[in-house]
């Protein structure tokens, strides 16, 4: 039977979450490393809002990383991603939600996409506005909220999960994009983010995602493959036809 296949980029914060998941879970899976903002026809085909990641899973095939971590774990044995009480879960899904969408639209939408995806792939400065409103109103809001919902020395439900993970994943973004998160002024955060993202189940994704970050894209896949990334024979990447919006 075929590995799993998950479609899209390293960098993105929600491949990042599935793919820490899959870690989690100790699953076998394979990459095809699609460009963000590039596709075809048959990747829209996949993902009918031109999202990634994409999952394959024999004759599954899923578009958002929210369904995806679910069916994962409602498939799969191993590391559950969501605690045991209805309270707990309850709690998880909405971090994971919160993260999905208001950390998301503030680090990748507010910061990345302006300072690192404008410049790079549209050849255009950032929207200083709204990265100016980002810095200075939205993320301190959202790190207030977080101070007081994130656990001072250990993860959200005992082991890492899935919510500790939806929080932490667009943190990485962000330092992309050259924030860091004041640790005098948000030291529960500071110390939350960098204790996540040294997990084995994300900090060994780190590789990969500073190949495609720097790599030409025309030499990205061997480049890839030359630090170990388990990537897909046959790609989408490969064949990528047009530029368009694909979500992050």
């Amino acid at each position: 039977m075929p590995l799993m296949k998950i479609i899209g980029s390293f960098v993105s914060p929600y491949v990042r979450k599935v793919l820490a998941c899959m870690n989690l879970k100790g699953l076998d899976y394979e990459v095809d490393p699609i460009t963000p903002f590039f596709g075809n026809d048959e990747f829209e085909r996949l993902s009918p809002l031109r999202r990634i990641p994409v999952l394959i899973d024999g004759d599954v095939t899923l578009s958002d990383s929210s369904v995806i971590c679910a069916y994962l774990d409602e498939k799969y044995p191993g590391h559950p991603l969501l605690p045991a009480g209805p309270n707990d879960r309850a709690r998880a899904r909405w971090l994971e939600e919160y993260s999905d969408t208001r950390l998301g639209d503030l680090l990748i939408w507010g910061l990345f996409y302006q300072k690192v995806v404008r410049p790079a792939v549209w050849a255009e400065p950032p929207d200083a506005d709204r990265v100016a409103a980002t810095l200075g109103e939205g993320l301190p809001r959202e790190l207030d909220y977080l101070e007081r919902e994130l656990p001072g020395s250990r993860f959200l439900f005992g082991d890492i999960g899935l919510a500790d993970i939806s929080v932490a994943t667009f943190f990485r973004n962000g330092t992309y994009a050259g924030f860091e998160v004041d640790c005098d002024r948000w030291p529960t955060v500071a110390g939350f983010v960098e204790r996540t993202l040294s997990h084995p189940c994300i900090a060994s994704l780190l590789p990969f995602e500073d190949v495609q970050r720097s790599a030409d894209i025309k030499g990205r896949r061997q480049a890839l493959l030359d630090c170990g990334a388990p990537l897909s024979n046959e790609t989408l990447g490969a064949r990528e036809a047009k530029r368009g919006m694909m979500r992050l």
